[in-house]
């Protein structure tokens, strides 16, 4: 009994002891919450708001209704209608924070989202807002926000990639001027630039701006000059915009317009429009957020008209891709408060400590609270990745969804039509991008990609981008008063008009201009000197003209303050100096060669005679002799070779190789001395003492140069001649004076000028020439301010001209001048160098000493074999006796050796047959006195 007692006090014990422990254990561990509150701020009218409503409601009876989500756990939401004021949402968001909210589903817009997370902040409580796109939400100031959608600047980036797809350079913004609107057209400014484009016009508009205001508005758009507008508002100011400019004409052809993402959400959720809605619509292109296909979507989206149904007074409504969203947002907080409370994060909340001390009984806000696990839920959320009926759902290191993409959408007729896609990996293109994300990204321009676009007015041709505005005004056109050189540039005396090469080439350039150019001439400078073309140009840049028209070279100083078109002129700087007639002489058939040409050719005819003559000495008796004989064949044999009158004939083959090619060489040097003489004897020559630029740079004689000219900045930056030897020069008359009295009677040395007008100037004096060559390349053209698109434009007409004939008409009628017409000639025709057949000299040198080479060695080699008993004792015979023999064997005659050869080559068949029969006979005596001793023996 006592045993059985002990064994079942133990027992209890043991049981106790489990019990207390495992009660330990539980009240270590804090139990899964039944409910945990979550609030929605939304504008339950508007197009966001009750469509988001919908979306909210339906994710949150699904995550309910799925214990694989939060098991035990249910979502409580608490749904506030902000009835679009900010004020509303202030309130509505602090009542959140007395009910002990984890989070907050919104708020809406992004002008209320910038207030209330500063709300957030304090009492750390996460933000997700699935419509406020502002790309400024996104700072470091607002780490509690968290965008559950794309960013604004994405979109900004796709308008963008648009624009300059297009190739078009300005455009205009039009805006509601809140935090959604103008942070959202900064964006797009920055983008802008990065593809040097700009918003060239900003129209901002108040977020309730009535018919009037916006009229007010686009009036002073139709005075400007782009015609691409980028519409960035909400959707009931936007109808509004289009429908003035509908009214005003500003949705007809040559306009192009650009929706940001409020049409799409439109068309998503009131379609059909009405008839005069589309009516003002058509042409426009528009983005639209894109979620890839998938199951989960056409599920949801065949949802939709049961989820609707009764919930609007006004009727069913469309799902936007705002409602995609907004689903996608419970799931990734339920996801988040999954993971929180699997962590065992702290669901407690303690009292607002900034509260204490300061008087808020009025306000009741001594009810907030800080959520204590804010920060944890917030890094939560922020880990999460899952799929959703929007696709892969997930963040960036910048808090931005994972795969921002577009859809680009054309209004056509009743409906619209999908032309392409834009996503942040591979820019434009007409494939959905999650087909391109498995493939490396490419962003070149040959790879983006659009269909084609019906543009406003039924128009299929792609827009110009720019017009000139309706305001009357004339483009202020600026011309030079030249005072010299007036058949390129001069006005008429008394009047406002101008002649002159330039001016009829401007005018035939805008006349094949597609419209109309109003413009007006306007004269630069005081008409007693030549004016700076350079100061015009920087006129342009600060509004004074609107252009410049002249006899403008287009420097790299002056590229950098305006767009030039293409070039109508060709020119460059030369020199210029007084020439002189150079007389033939009587010896004048000397002048086509160099001294050093003539020395070089003549030792050539020496070699040459001489290498020929050592190959055939010893084979051919047209070259040997007595030494004076020789002598005289060398040296006739290599002269004559000049006029191919050579009688001697080559047997040898290293003769008959070297003599080809130095017939080759011959024949290219007649041929030249011949035409340079020719043109000696014929042409005019003209001789100065300047040689060109590099004479003048290395004199200190006084250099000329037109006044206004970019002549002397060149001379003195890139030339480095000091300015006290320039001469600024105004006229034809004062380039003559100063070049006849030259630089020892105070004039000048040479003038340097462009091309152009030293043409113009030695058609009519002859005694002046261009000397050197042209050391600059440049050219003419007509400046407008940085990046007009009319410099464009009449860079095409220009082209035109070129290519039908005008540029060159127009230039005949100008500047054709037959006074001097055969000074075209240079002043002096080059003397042959030697520069320009030494290749020649150096082939036929490897050839002589490739045949010499040979034949030395074949004859060393016949000599030793001739020799070799001699060459056996040389050591007895002294240097001079063995090079005496070894002239003597070379000046042989190559039979006499082969004959000598031949006898003694008998000579030792002879001795060798008499030695053997010698010792035959000897041996045959020997075995007959061994047999007679024999026999004698025995």
């Amino acid at each position: 009994m006592q045993f059985t007692m002990r064994i079942v006090c133990i027992l209890v014990l043991i049981l106790l002891f489990s019990g207390s422990s495992s009660f330990g254990d539980s009240a270590n561990v804090s139990p899964r919450p039944e409910v945990v509150n979550i609030g929605a701020l939304f504008s339950f009218r508007s197009m966001i708001g009750k469509v988001g409503k919908i979306a909210v409601e339906a994710a949150i009876e699904d995550v309910n209704s799925d214990p694989s989500i939060l098991g035990v756990t249910k979502l409580n939401l608490s749904l506030h209608d902000t009835n679009y004021s900010g004020f509303l949402g202030i309130i509505e968001s602090l009542r959140f924070m007395e009910t002990k909210t984890m989070a907050i589903i919104g708020p809406q817009n992004s002008v209320t989202a910038h207030v209330i997370s500063h709300i957030a902040n304090e009492v750390q409580v996460p933000l997700l807002s699935f419509s406020a796109t502002d790309p400024t939400l996104s700072s470091l100031q607002f780490p509690f926000f968290i965008r559950t959608s794309q960013n604004d600047l994405y979109q900004m980036a796709a308008v963008a990639e648009i624009v300059d797809y297009f190739q078009w350079k300005e455009v205009i913004a039009i805006f509601v001027d809140d935090d959604h609107g103008r942070n959202g057209i900064a964006a797009l400014g920055d983008q802008l630039n990065e593809r040097r484009c700009k918003i060239s016009l900003k129209v901002p508009l108040k977020p309730d701006a009535s018919r009037d205001e916006v009229t007010d508005a686009l009036v002073k758009v139709a005075l400007t000059q782009s015609r691409i507008l980028v519409i960035h508002t909400y959707e009931t100011t936007g109808m509004v915009v289009l429908n003035v400019a509908q009214y005003l004409g500003l949705t007809g052809p040559g306009y192009v317009w650009i929706a940001t993402n409020w049409l799409s959400l439109l068309l998503d959720t009131n379609s059909p429009l009405p008839s005069a809605s589309m009516e003002n619509i058509q042409g426009l292109v528009a983005l639209r957020l894109y979620t890839p296909d998938s199951a989960l979507k056409r599920n949801f989206v065949s949802r939709w008209t049961n989820l609707t149904a009764g919930k609007s007074s006004s009727g069913s409504f469309g799902l936007s891709t705002y409602g995609l969203y907004a689903y996608d947002t419970v799931w990734m907080l339920a996801h988040a408060i999954n993971a929180f409370l699997n962590e065992g994060g702290n669901l407690s909340f303690s009292k607002l400590s900034k509260l204490t001390g300061t008087d808020v009984r009025y306000l009741n806000l001594n009810s907030m609270s800080i959520f204590n696990g804010g920060k944890t839920l917030l890094d939560k959320i922020l880990e999460v990745n899952f799929t959703g009926i929007t696709g892969s759902v997930g963040f960036t290191p910048e808090r931005d969804l994972i795969h921002p993409a577009f859809e680009v959408i054309n209004i056509i007729g009743t409906g619209e039509r999908k032309i392409g896609y834009w996503s942040n990996y591979s820019g434009l293109s007409i494939v959905p991008p999650e087909t391109l994300y498995s493939k490396p990204p490419n962003r070149t321009s040959s790879n983006q990609k659009l269909y084609d676009v019906v543009w406003p007015g039924q128009a299929t041709q792609k827009p110009r981008g720019w017009a000139f505005p309706n305001s009357g005004r004339h483009l202020r056109i600026g011309v030079p008063r030249r005072v010299s050189y007036q058949e390129f540039v001069s006005q008429v005396e008394g009047t406002d008009m101008f002649t002159g090469y330039c001016i009829d080439v401007f005018t035939a350039a805008i006349n094949l201009l597609p419209y109309a150019v109003p413009y007006k001439l306007i004269p630069f400078g005081d008409g007693l000197t030549n004016p700076s073309e350079t100061e015009l140009i920087r006129l342009i840049t600060t509004g004074v003209y609107d252009g410049a028209i002249g006899d403008i070279a287009i420097i790299t100083n002056r590229t950098r303050m305006a767009d030039f078109t293409q070039p109508y002129v060709e020119s460059g700087l030369v020199v210029v100096a007084p020439v002189k007639k150079l007389n033939s002489s009587a010896w004048a058939f000397l002048r086509p060669f160099t001294p050093k040409m003539w020395c070089v050719t003549a030792a050539s005819f020496l070699v040459i005679g001489a290498v020929v003559w050592i190959l055939e000495h010893r084979i051919n008796d047209d070259f040997r002799g007595p030494p004076k004989k020789q002598v005289i064949t060398i040296l006739w044999f290599s002269f004559s070779t000049l006029f191919f009158s050579h009688r001697e004939n080559t047997v040898s083959a290293l003769g008959r190789l070297v003599l080809i090619i130095w017939l080759f060489v011959v024949l290219i040097i007649n041929s030249s001395y011949t035409a340079s003489l020719t043109s000696i004897l014929t042409v005019q020559q003209l001789s100065s003492p300047v040689k060109g630029i590099e004479t003048l740079i290395s004199n200190n004689d006084p250099i000329g140069y037109q006044q206004g000219s970019f002549a002397r900045n060149y001379l003195i930056e890139e030339l480095g001649i000091h300015e006290s030897r320039l001469v600024p020069l105004i006229s034809a008359e004062h380039y003559v004076k100063a070049l006849n009295d030259g630089p020892t009677n105070n004039g000048v040395a040479a003038i340097v000028d462009e091309r152009a007008y030293v043409e113009l100037f030695l058609s009519t004096r002859c005694e002046y020439s261009i000397v050197g060559q042209e050391f600059t390349k440049n050219g003419w053209g007509f400046a407008f301010p940085r990046d007009s698109p009319l410099a464009v434009d009449m860079s095409t007409a220009i082209l035109r001209l070129s290519e039908n004939g005008d540029l060159q008409r127009i230039h005949d009628k100008w500047l054709m001048k037959s006074a001097c017409t055969s000074q075209a000639s240079k002043i002096e025709v080059d003397r042959l160098q030697l520069n320009s057949f030494w290749g020649l000299f150096l082939i036929c040198g490897c050839a002589c000493l490739l045949a010499l080479s040979i034949y030395l060695y074949q004859m060393v080699r016949q000599y030793s074999e001739h020799y070799a008993e001699e060459l056996g004792s040389s050591e007895q015979t002294s240097r001079s006796a063995s090079l005496q023999r070894f002239l003597s064997f070379a000046d042989e005659k190559e039979e006499v050796f082969k004959s000598q050869s031949k006898r003694r080559r008998m000579q030792e068949d002879s001795i060798r047959s008499v030695n053997e029969e010698n010792s035959t006979g000897s041996v045959r005596k020997v075995g007959h006195g061994y047999a007679d001793g024999n026999m004698h023996d025995s």
